[in-house]
């Protein structure tokens, strides 16, 4: 059930990458894939830098959306 979950929150906050860098963004169902990298990338960093923003969904959410606009971000360098 957590790799359900992962894939759930992961395609969210790839779709509401998307929606918040406006061009940047790939189409629909390669935001959801980056935003599943980004999910677990958010993750990663911020369980190495200590940093924890809140428990539950929500904070599993914000944390794929922040990897995620930041994977969109470093993809979109490589676009051009």
């Amino acid at each position: 059930m957590g790799i359900l979950y992962a894939l759930l929150i992961g395609g969210l906050a790839g779709w509401l990458a998307g929606k918040i860098m406006k061009g940047g963004g790939f189409g629909a169902l390669l935001n959801i894939i980056l935003g599943i990298v980004g999910g677990a990338v958010g993750n990663w960093l911020f369980g190495a830098l200590g940093i924890h923003i809140s428990s539950g969904i929500l904070g599993d959410l914000i944390t794929g959306v922040i990897g995620a606009v930041a994977i969109l971000f470093i993809a979109g360098l490589f676009k051009k």
